[in-house]
């Protein structure tokens, strides 16, 4: 997919989401308030617990219990004794919470939150696909919805999707869903012939080869770091490849060094926090005109704020609702993956 496609596809994305769900009205908001009290005071009335993804903004990440990968977040939240989840990341994020704490209420800042990797497996036309290749078993990518995930046999995520195609028979064919390119790294990497779903994280995808050579060109010493959702021809230029998790990791284990790092940038907050003395570049995005800074940046992540952060505590409201049968659906794969997983 050419840079002006992926930036329509984009733009089309957050128009159809915007106008799926109401808008929370941050103007109703007491522009006096102090809105870190105000979530902290009504964390402890709900007896809520709040999680923040490693791409949202530093002002939400600074003021959640947890910040991490969205699995790990979920799996955190469901050991706690908190009633209330608040999930400061995107819909199936929150869906996961839902699926593994189905007592707990569940609320999500922004429902129009969503993420392109899920709006590119709708669950009709992957029925139809599983149907027309009934001997595959299906991988399926966990940035995915529900009821993808109730159509799947296993769920896997970029930690762990290694190590559970290692543990499937070479002769049984696989499917993997929804992101092409973290099916192709790791068809590439373990020697394994699999049949992918066409799906793609328009940030990742979108970020631009002839900018990250310059920057390669500017700082000759910087480690690059990348997510597999990247296209092969960027992931050619990496020193490392790994989950969120596992970039952060990595920049924690060389202090004082320098990274270019091609994943959503909203993770430098925590780069930066964990490794002062480093140094981190971004890599810029690339859209029709040419180098586009701004989209590295999810924009979907990107709709969650403080202040909406403040009126779903407040309102608890927009909440995550899914039908039981479903949950029990979607969560069969969820617990394979987790046993493959130890």
């Amino acid at each position: 997919m050419d840079a002006a496609l992926a930036l329509i596809l984009a733009v089309s994305y957050i128009i159809a989401m915007q106008t799926e769900f109401p808008v929370p009205d941050i103007s109703q908001i007491d522009p006096t308030l102090d809105l870190e009290a105000e979530i902290s005071r009504l964390k402890r009335e709900m007896n809520a617990v709040v999680l923040a993804h490693y791409y949202q903004d530093d002002d939400i990440q600074d003021i959640a219990d947890f910040i991490g990968d969205s699995l790990d977040l979920s799996r955190k939240a469901a050991s706690t004794d908190a009633d209330v989840i608040v999930f400061c990341g995107v819909k199936f994020m929150a869906e996961t919470a839902k699926i593994l704490s189905p007592d707990k209420q569940v609320l999500l800042p922004d429902l129009n939150a969503g993420c392109s990797l899920e709006y590119s497996c709708p669950p009709a036309q992957f029925k139809a696909f599983r149907e027309a290749n009934p001997n595959h078993i299906a991988l399926t990518y966990i940035n995915c919805s529900a009821e993808i995930k109730a159509l799947s046999d296993i769920i896997v995520t970029s930690t762990n999707a290694r190590h559970i195609v290692e543990q499937i028979p070479e002769d049984q064919p696989i499917i993997f869903a929804p992101d092409k390119f973290l099916g192709g790294y790791l068809s590439k990497q373990l020697g394994r012939d699999m049949l992918l779903w066409d799906g793609t994280c328009m940030v990742h995808e979108r970020f631009s080869e002839q900018e990250l050579v310059k920057l390669k060109t500017r700082q000759p010493g910087a480690h690059v770091i990348a997510h597999p959702e990247c296209p092969e021809a960027l992931l050619n230029h990496a020193d490392h490849i790994g989950s969120t998790s596992s970039l952060l990791k990595f920049t924690e284990t060389h202090p004082g060094e320098s990274f270019i790092v091609m994943t959503e940038p909203g993770i430098i907050h925590q780069m930066e926090q964990r490794s002062p003395g480093s140094q981190f570049f971004p890599v810029p995005g690339m859209e029709a005109g040419g180098a586009c800074i701004s989209c590295n940046n999810c924009p979907y992540m990107k709709l969650n704020s403080i202040e909406k952060l403040y009126l779903c505590m407040r309102d608890r409201s927009p909440a995550i609702h899914l039908e039981p049968d479903l949950i029990k659906q979607a969560y069969a794969p969820l617990a394979r993956m987790l046993e493959m997983s130890k």
